[in-house]
């Protein structure tokens, strides 16, 4: 893989990459430190809440990066025994004009695609005569990809840990019980200025509902899932101290994870765009691909000028071959079979695609005006490699030390409590 590729995959917001570079490499290691730091007034409480901070974050992660994809995987192959192809879209199951329903549909694409695509006909036709059998499986299938990690991540991971740190806590006053009272009963024998000192010097849902949920992206069913996750830190957190700190914690990662990011790259494509007086909105793949940029210079890009979103969903299933379409499916905005024809169990988000034609034209329109369109396109690549940097590396900052720092604050200030709540009681 490239330099490009990485950057191209940690720049994705709409994948679980960037999650897993800020999570499990910067994010986390941070804040086993800073918790430590916190709380080494009460070298007790620094011991149990690093412990606590090290392994719930990594059994978390571990759940919330790898087993909802994971339960994808085990819902999909059963919809598939069950004789239902799991990469149909929802979507085309529903009825609105709004949705692009005159131009795709579960019966519009059936009709359409009968002779150029019967395969995947055919499995539209099962899934249109099936509906009541597979809405009930998609009940199911979101239950469990939204249920069991929440369930993990909210209640059963921190119950464990909590009763982990309970009995350490309840050995640690055992042990110092005995300590004292051997030192009692030792006269005249070596005094310790703390009890401390002696242990260390002597160890011993349904209908439309269920559609939306199951058309949700990998990383949109992390963001689903944190949200009923955070409830359950709430719920099992271990006094109302505790409550109000988890309350703060989880808010603020779900918006530095989710919302922050998206919202960053697009004020930082915008405002570094400026230097080349154009969008940045294309991925950095794109942008250092060579046939891309001579397609530009030899002027065979041959973008179709249409006015909608409708209209240009027409062109591509009219023009498969063309490079404007191809580049459409290799970045995900419609999905193409081997044959050239457009998936009919895939629906097309027809303002995505529109947006995306968009900016290769206005990319491209600028390339030209410059005068030097290599020259120009390596100038957009490292803006590009920038912004996605800085993207990563400000919001990791902000998860990582931040938001832990703000936390630390709202533990002094409003909740008079500065180590850690539910282990200093």
């Amino acid at each position: 893989m490239t330099l490009t590729n990485i950057i191209s995959a940690i720049g994705n917001n709409n994948s679980i990459y960037p999650l897993l570079v800020r999570d499990c490499g910067i994010e986390v290691p941070t804040k086993v430190i800073l918790t430590k730091k916190q709380n080494e007034s009460n070298k007790e409480v620094a011991k149990l809440a690093t412990r606590e901070r090290l392994v719930d974050e990594y059994t978390t992660s571990a759940v919330w990066l790898g087993g909802i994809p994971l339960l994808e995987r085990i819902t999909n192959k059963i919809i598939s025994k069950k004789g239902f192809n799991p990469a149909i879209s929802v979507k085309l199951l529903k009825n609105s004009a709004s949705n692009g329903e005159n131009v795709q549909g579960l019966d519009y694409n059936i009709k359409k695609f009968k002779l150029s695509a019967p395969e995947a006909v055919k499995d539209l036709e099962f899934l249109k005569n099936n509906k009541a059998k597979y809405m009930k499986l998609l009940g199911g299938k979101v239950f469990a990809e939204t249920a069991i990690p929440i369930a993990l991540m909210g209640f059963v991971i921190p119950k464990l840990i909590f009763a982990w740190t309970a009995k350490t806590k309840r050995e640690i006053a055992k042990k110092k019980a005995e300590a004292q009272n051997n030192a009692n009963l030792n006269f005249g024998a070596k005094k310790y200025d703390s009890v401390d000192e002696f242990i260390a010097q002597n160890p011993s849902f349904k209908g439309n509902i269920i559609s939306s949920m199951a058309e949700m992206s990998t990383v949109q069913k992390m963001a689903a899932t944190d949200g009923g996750y955070a409830v359950g830190r709430v719920l099992t957190a271990r006094n109302k101290t505790a409550a109000v700190d988890v309350s703060f914690k989880m808010a603020g990662m779900m918006f530095l994870n989710f919302v922050f990011p998206k919202m960053l790259a697009n004020f930082l494509d915008k405002t570094t765009g400026k230097l080349i007086k154009t969008n940045l909105n294309l991925d950095i793949k794109m942008l250092d691909d060579k046939e891309f940029i001579n397609a530009i210079k030899n002027k065979t890009l041959n973008l179709p000028t249409v006015k909608t979103g409708e209209e240009l969903l027409e062109f591509a299933d009219k023009n498969p071959k063309n490079l404007f379409v191809q580049y459409a499916n290799k970045y995900g905005k419609i999905k193409l079979l081997e044959n050239g024809v457009r998936d009919p169990r895939s629906y097309v988000d027809l303002k995505s695609l529109k947006d995306f034609r968009d900016s290769i034209a206005q990319i491209a329109q600028k390339a030209c005006e410059s005068g030097d369109i290599s020259g120009f396109m390596k100038k957009a690549k490292y803006l590009k490699a920038a912004n996605i940097l800085a993207n990563v590396g400000i919001s990791s900052f902000l998860l990582a030390y931040g938001l832990p720092k703000a936390q630390f604050a709202l533990r002094k200030l409003f909740l008079k409590c500065e180590l850690e709540p539910g282990i200093a009681d």
